[in-house]
């Protein structure tokens, strides 16, 4: 599962990775950019893993992964080659619909092969394939696209899904439902597995599991605080690594390769560390205290906040790489631990549901919201900084903004961006990327404080997070 979940965070991230030459050939601005990264993806990826997880909780989850694959893989491949910006967007849409047939299906799948006490820790190693894919995609389609272009990068992260799409159909077995729960044996187990199976599907049932699991995550104080900060985390999350690679590129002028590996070591190996850590970190303090499934993740966002801000500040791209990765680790101790307390507070039957219902905030909200609003403020901040010729620096564009300096009257997307743009002239387009250096760290400076409010929910979360995970242990799976 973790195998697939890498293949799913390579493809997902491709685009981010490559984005710089692509808006390079492509003519875009970074609004479009981050359209095509976050919005496009998320824009049916999130609705598509609800109707994907309710078939997840009658019939075989092991097929429905292995299908999706074949689909989102073979999609990725294709943007290889699209001939425009539609083109794009179209298969990015399609790219999001195979995706959602992973990880709803998969955190189910775990649930029932792990214990409910060890959940967090096994939930945070399939999380690793978030980290691993992002340092696939980073350093193969990083140094591909610098060598090869950007298309061939698609086709060489695409195409592989397919291959491992059938050692996951072959190799990997179905278990019964409910079969770790200490309450159920395991032929009881493969009992009450049967009962959601054999019972017929119909539309008012349907949306009446989808409402008790929404219930079950969103009307309890502890867990819907846990929702709140996992989905806050997401937007920052989004919205700040869609533009690191553009980033390093426009402000410390590292090639395509470089950034790659710069990329796959501070928001890959880094985080991979991070999630494992969370994971065995909380299943270890909360075997005493149901709490520090939110106070592991509230400290470690809390942590992350300073951490990000000045690594985006820095005049040397090694310190600021390290600096990333400091901060990587500590955000993503929250990932493992929040799936592990959704899988363990809804039943045997609602653990792909539960976490569908999650992924279309995290779709809709982080993904499809963060890199389009961080692309949205560095476009605006671009514009600002343009116009006042003399920014060359963070600290002189917020003087800049306090003072209300007289501005020009050009214009960044016309000179700069876009089919119709001017800058010919060395000095222009020298005035062009410092414009647009400058903006980069500061749209993602901004997007980056939203940890601290998601940090602010966790520790919300951890009040009555003991009592509401026991008073759930203590019930049956349905």
């Amino acid at each position: 599962m973790m195998l697939a979940y890498t293949l799913n965070s390579a493809d997902r991230s491709l685009i981010a990775i490559i984005g710089q030459p692509m808006k390079v050939e492509l003519g875009l601005s970074d609004t479009q950019l981050g359209l095509l990264v976050g919005t496009a993806f998320a824009a049916l990826y999130a609705f598509s893993g609800v109707p994907v997880a309710r078939l997840a909780e009658r019939y075989n989850r092991v097929a429905i992964i292995s299908t999706a694959l074949i689909v989102w893989s073979g999609l990725t491949a294709l943007c290889g080659v699209a001939t425009s910006y539609l083109q794009l967007l179209a298969l990015r849409v399609g790219v999001g619909v195979g995706e959602a047939g992973c990880t709803p299906p998969a955190h189910s799948l775990i649930s029932d092969y792990v214990e409910p006490e060890r959940r967090a820790t096994a939930l945070s190693f399939y999380s690793c394939g978030l980290s691993v894919g992002y340092i696939l995609s980073a350093f193969v389609g990083g140094y591909v696209a610098m060598h090869y272009g950007w298309r061939r990068a698609c086709v060489l992260i695409g195409l592989p899904g397919v291959l491992v799409a059938l050692v996951i159909r072959r190799w990997v077995r179905e278990p019964p439902r409910g079969n770790s729960e200490p309450a159920l044996g395991t032929d009881a187990a493969a009992s009450a597995a049967g009962t959601l199976h054999d019972r017929p599907m119909s539309v008012r049932g349907e949306v009446r599991e989808l409402a008790a699991v929404a219930r079950g995550l969103l009307a309890r104080w502890p867990v819907a605080n846990l929702v709140a900060g996992v989905t806050i985390a997401t937007v920052a999350s989004q919205g700040c690594w869609a533009f690191v690679p553009a980033l390093f590129n426009r402000v410390f002028a590292l090639d395509y390769a470089t950034i790659g590996l710069v990329a796959g070591l501070a928001g890959g190996a880094a985080v991979g560390i991070g999630l494992v850590a969370g994971g065995v970190i909380t299943d270890h303090f909360g075997a005493r205290h149901g709490r520090w499934y939110a106070l592991v993740p509230a400290l470690g966002l809390a942590a992350s906040v300073p951490l990000y801000l000045l690594a985006f500040v820095q005049a040397e791209w090694r310190l600021a790489a390290y600096l990333l990765a400091a901060a990587g680790f500590f955000q993503y101790l929250s990932f493992g631990p929040t799936f592990g307390v959704i899988q363990n507070v809804v039943g045997a039957h609602q653990r792909a549901t539960a976490t569908a219902l999650i992924y279309v905030l995290l779709s809709v909200v982080g993904l499809g919201g963060g890199p389009l609003v961080t692309g949205w403020a560095i476009d605006r901040f671009a514009e600002f900084n343009f116009r006042h010729a003399d920014v060359v620096s963070v600290s002189d564009s917020w003087r800049a903004m306090q003072d209300g300096a007289s501005a020009t009257d050009a214009s960044f997307r016309t000179s700069c961006q876009g089919a119709g743009a001017t800058a010919t002239p060395a000095a222009q387009r020298a005035a062009c990327a410092a414009a647009l250096a400058v903006a980069s760290r500061e749209g993602i400076l901004v997007t980056v404080l939203l940890y601290a409010w998601a940090s602010f929910h966790y520790l919300l979360g951890a009040i009555g997070l003991d009592r509401e995970l026991r008073r759930r242990s203590t019930r049956s799976p349905p």
